[in-house]
């Protein structure tokens, strides 16, 4: 990371001749300074896909993010491109929501507090009390939004007013142990980041470590993923794993795994927020 302000832009098109060429010469041409470019093509001759990232020197650009932004346009709309352009210097907002276990809560904390994420959580949502007062005494507010078999509608269209007033741009499950309805998925497509105690494929749903016991598996993981309407199946972000033998009991491997999670979780939702993950289908380009 730079310690300068700069501007990351992410994008993804149709492949073709000239994507690079068209996109560093405007900038080029406004003087700007590209102090990092990563790129990557995906897919068949016939159906391929291209994906860059770029950071740029703020201060190298005679003009603000807004009238970037109106000029590139038609370069974009040219290059039929998905793309999104974001300042160093604004820190997004990120939700929290949690369950009863602790560990990945208390580790975003600790970065949180470190400055090693840099970013700003208005509110911690909660389906239980449990951690309230930690919470609080981190000066975050924390909303405990109860969700049980006969209310879960009222408590997701609270959970959903409570993400919009906090103008949350993401929303992360650290170990939120709630499946989220398909209509909040499709209202907050790429913002909703899970991290899941398995190594996604293997050991969907709930108990995966038991699940990876009774299976005898040799090596367990955990995998950051987005959350899409289709349980565990959504595109992987960042995943991890730790070798275990026959002598490992499934308390050990909770054990082994709480690590591997907070770790992961931390990766994931680090190259989320520095747009170093762009989607393709039910697939990802990382540029780590």
């Amino acid at each position: 990371m730079h310690s300068e302000r700069f501007y990351t832009l992410s994008a993804s098109c149709p492949d073709r001749v000239g994507i690079v060429a068209r996109v560093s010469s405007f900038i080029a041409e406004h003087q700007g300074w590209i102090l990092e470019s990563r790129y990557h093509s995906d897919g068949d001759n016939g159906d391929s896909r291209y994906f860059m990232r770029l950071e740029i020197k703020a201060a190298s650009l005679p003009f603000h993010l807004a009238e970037f932004r109106e000029r590139f346009r038609p370069i974009a709309e040219e290059l039929q491109m998905d793309w999104k352009i974001s300042d160093s210097a604004v820190k997004k907002r990120v939700v929290i929501f949690v369950s009863k276990q602790e560990h990945c809560l208390y580790d975003l904390l600790a970065r949180w507090q470190s400055k090693e994420l840099d970013i700003e959580i208005p509110c911690i949502i909660s389906n239980h009390d449990t951690f309230k007062g930690f919470v609080e005494w981190h000066g975050i507010p924390f909303h405990h939004v109860p969700v049980v078999a006969d209310n879960k509608e009222a408590a997701y269209a609270e959970i959903h007013r409570l993400y919009e007033e906090s103008k949350g741009e993401t929303m992360v499950l650290a170990r939120y142990m709630q499946i989220i309805p398909p209509a909040m998925c499709e209202a907050f497509p790429g913002q909703i980041l899970n991290i899941h105690h398995s190594f996604l494929p293997s050991f969907v749903g709930a108990k995966p470590y038991h699940q990876a016991y009774q299976r005898g598996v040799k090596l367990i993981g955990a995998t950051c993923h987005y959350v899409t309407s289709e349980l565990d199946q959504g595109p992987i972000i960042e995943q991890d794993v730790i070798r275990i033998d026959h002598s490992d009991s499934v308390d050990d491997m909770v054990r082994y795994g709480k690590d591997i999670e907070k770790a992961v979780l931390a990766r994931g939702l680090r190259y989320h927020l520095e747009d170093r993950v762009l989607v393709h289908g039910n697939k990802t380009v990382v540029f780590r």
